[in-house]
This record gives structure tokens, sequence and C-alpha cells, in this order.
């Protein structure tokens, strides 16, 4: 019983950093994608609050094609500095928050979609905007689950190896005795 425990336990909390080295491709692809949608939210935010467009304005100011505002701005900035914070960590916390964060994406694409012609509408969302919406939040949430979600994943991932530790483990002693 107490094995079964410690196995349980084990598999709730997934070390990246243990299992792979800082270079290794997933932790790459996890910064790669937090750094892209960083740099494009904090330069839409930058430009956008360049125009010095009202903090709550719900007129037709435009920046990179996309319908904006001060609020808007300023959420983007905020958002593309914690998307660059997440690359600079890397590993497991930058994998979870390029998936909660595209989550968030995709639910601020269907909000945004109902109160498209409302009076609620104060982030001054456009179709063109809800679209953007959906596509990083996507494109987020690839990045965030790539190496993570899958049925077939090497044996050197750290997802496998929590998701089987007796196999890994015996592929480890295997390895030790090969030595």
């Amino acid at each position: 019983m107490a094995a079964h425990v410690l196995h349980t336990e084990s598999r709730q909390r997934i070390r990246f950093d243990e299992h792979l080295p800082v270079d290794h491709r997933l932790n790459k692809v996890y910064r790669v994608g937090a750094g892209l949608m960083g740099l494009f939210l904090l330069a839409f935010g930058i430009l956008g609050l360049t125009d010095n467009i009202g903090f709550f304005n719900t007129g037709g100011n435009t920046t990179l094609g996309l319908n904006t505002n001060g609020s808007l701005s300023v959420l983007s900035i905020c958002v593309g500095l914690l998307l660059f914070a997440g690359m600079v960590i890397g590993g497991n916390f930058a994998s979870t928050l390029n998936m909660v964060l595209g989550v968030l994406f995709i639910l601020s694409g269907f909000l945004n979609l109902a109160l498209l012609d409302t009076p609620q509408n104060f982030l001054a969302f456009k179709i063109q905007n809800v679209l953007f919406s959906f596509v990083v939040g996507i494109l987020l949430m690839v990045f965030g689950m790539y190496g993570r979600v899958s049925s077939v994943l090497p044996h050197d991932n750290p997802y496998w190896r929590a998701r089987h530790p007796e196999a890994a483990e015996a592929e480890q002693q295997a390895r030790q005795q090969q030595s």
C-alpha cells in the first residue's frame, strides 16, 4: 500500500530539469513559443500606446491590422511580459504558462465575440481581434502541449517517464548494466 501511495505521489509532480538537459528540444519549443507570442503582443501593445488612443476608446483605431485602445494595449504588454518571463524560466513553467494562456486566449475570443457591437466591448474588439485571439490561443496551446500530449512519446521524455515509472526504471537499469 505504501509503495502505491509513493508511486502515485511521484506521478503527480514531474520535474523537467531532473530528467533532461537544459538545452533539450522540449525546453526550446516551450521557450520559442512563449518568446514569439510575447514579442508580438509586446510590439502590439507598445505601438498601441504610442498612438495616444484613449484608454477605453472604442473607435476604429488600429495597430498592426488589429483594433485597439489603451486598455487592450496595456493588457497586451502585460501578457507579453508574462510570456517573456516564461521564455526566460523555461521548462515546465513555460509549458504550463503557454497552455494556460492559450486556453485564456480562446475563452477571450469567445467572450469578445459575444460582446461585439455591444456597449460592454470596452477592449474595442472587432472580428479580426477575435480571430487573432483564437489563432494565438491555439498556437500557445500547441507550443505548451508539445511533447506532453501524445500517445507515442519518446522514452527520454520526462512526461513519458512520469506516466510509466516502472518501464523507465527498467530502462535505466538496463542502461546501467550495459555501461
